[in-house]
C-alpha cells in the first residue's frame, strides 16, 4: 500500500498561469519555479507551464537543472552569487543573473565569456538584496564600461503587498519609478501578491510563484476567490481505526483526551514526510469528503485524527492533508504558518505523481 502520496496537477498549474494572464494581460510572465518547484518537481512545474515568457529560480543549480531538461527559456536567478565559474555557466546556458551586490559587479568585470543578460535589483524599501537607490548611478556606470554584459531590466521585491492596508507598498512602487525612470531596460516588480493586489505593480514582467501553485498570498482573500486550483494533492492511508474508551489520552504528551467514547483513527503520515509537527489539535484532514479533526501531536510517521464525523471510514481508505478538497491555506493557518512551507517541506518519503 502506497503511504504519503502527492499528485501534482498539470492542468492545476496551467490553469493558474492562464490566471496570471488574465490579471496581468500586458505584461510577460517569469513563473518562479526556485525550491524545486515550490515542492512540487521544478522540472514538471516547467513542462507545465511551458506558455510561461521565462523562469525565475534561485541559483545555478536550479537553473541548470531547467537546461538539462530541455527548457530553453529565459532563466532569471534571482539569489545567485557571482564568481567566474557562474558567469561563465550562465554566459554558456544563456542564464539571466541577478545582481544585487558590488561584489558581483567585480566578478562580471573580469568576465570574457558570451554576451551576458542581467537584472539589476534595487531595494525599494524591503532591505534585504537590492542596491540602494542613491548607488544606482554609479552601479550603471561601471556596468556601461564591459562590453559583455547587457542590462536586460530592472526589477525590486515587494515586502508587504499581501496586505492591500498597508501602505509600504505605494512606497516601494514609488521609488522604484523614480530610480529607474527615464532608464533603458525592462522592469519587473509584482510577485503573486504583486499579480493579484496591485494591478500598478504588474510593469513589463511579474514573477509569480505561490498563485502558480493554487495558494493565495493574500491576507484577506483565499485562493478559490481568484479561481486559483491547488497543484498538489497530498494523501495517506488510514492504517488503524481504534475504540477509545471517554476519559482516555492520545498520543506523545498525552496531550489530546477523548470526551466520550469514541473512535480514533491512525493515518500513515507525520514529520518525518514533511507533515507539520507543529500542527495543533483541530487541524483539518480530510476521509470521505468529510473533516476528521487532527487529535494528539503528530509523530514522525503517524497522526492520528477523531473519527466521529466519519462513521464509515475503514482501515486503507486515503485521508486527504491538503488539496483535493482541502485548501492548503486552511491547513496552514491552523499550524501557524503558510503554504509555501507546506509544500516545500515534504520529504523523499512522499511518493509524487504527475497527472
Amino acid at each position: 500500500m502506497i503511504r504519503a502520496r502527492a499528485i501534482i496537477d498539470r492542468d492545476a498549474l496551467a490553469h493558474n498561469l492562464s490566471r496570471v494572464r488574465a490579471l496581468a494581460p500586458h505584461s510577460r510572465v517569469y513563473a518562479a519555479v526556485k525550491a524545486d518547484g515550490y515542492g512540487h518537481g521544478a522540472v514538471t512545474v516547467a513542462g507545465a507551464l511551458a506558455a510561461a515568457d521565462g523562469f525565475a529560480v534561485s541559483s545555478l543549480d536550479e537553473a541548470l537543472q531547467l537546461r538539462w531538461a530541455g527548457i530553453d527559456k529565459p532563466v532569471a536567478m534571482l539569489s545567485q552569487q557571482l564568481d567566474a565559474t557562474v558567469c561563465e555557466q550562465a554566459g554558456e546556458y544563456g542564464l539571466e543573473p541577478v545582481v544585487f551586490h558590488e561584489t558581483q559587479i567585480e566578478a562580471l568585470e573580469r568576465y570574457v565569456g558570451p554576451a551576458l543578460k542581467i537584472w539589476v535589483k534595487l531595494d525599494s524599501g524591503m532591505h534585504r538584496l537590492g542596491f540602494a537607490p542613491d548607488r544606482v548611478d554609479a552601479i550603471v556606470t561601471r556596468l556601461a564600461a564591459l562590453e559583455r554584459i547587457e542590462i536586460n531590466g530592472w526589477l525590486t521585491h515587494l515586502a508587504c503587498a499581501d496586505d492591500p492596508s498597508r501602505p509600504e507598498t505605494q512606497a516601494q512602487l514609488d521609488v522604484f519609478a523614480q530610480v529607474t525612470a527615464g532608464r533603458p531596460g525592462l522592469r519587473s516588480i509584482a510577485n503573486s501578491a504583486g499579480v493579484l493586489g496591485w494591478p500598478a505593480a504588474h510593469a513589463d514582467v511579474v514573477r509569480p510563484g505561490i498563485m502558480l501553485y493554487g495558494s493565495s498570498p493574500m491576507s484577506d482573500r483565499d485562493a478559490s476567490s481568484y479561481d486559483l486550483k491547488p497543484a498538489m494533492h497530498l494523501s495517506a492511508p488510514l492504517i488503524a481505526r481504534n475504540p477509545i474508551a471517554a476519559g482516555e489520552t492520545i498520543g506523545y504528551g498525552a496531550t489530546w483526551r477523548t470526551p466520550e467514547a469514541m473512535d480514533i483513527g491512525v493515518i500513515g503520515i507525520g514529520y518525518g514526510d514533511g507533515y507539520p509537527r507543529h500542527a495543533p489539535s483541530g487541524t483539518p484532514v480530510l476521509i470521505d469528503g468529510v473533516c476528521v479533526p487532527l487529535v494528539g501531536r503528530v509523530s514522525m510517521d503517524m497522526i492520528t485524527v477523531d473519527l466521529r464525523n466519519a462513521p464509515n471510514a475503514k482501515v486503507g481508505d486515503r485521508a486527504t492533508l491538503w488539496g483535493g478538497g482541502l485548501d492548503p491555506d486552511e491547513v496552514a493557518r491552523h499550524a501557524d504558518t503558510i503554504a509555501y512551507e507546506l509544500f516545500c517541506r515534504l520529504t523523499p518519503r512522499v511518493r509524487f505523481e504527475v497527472i
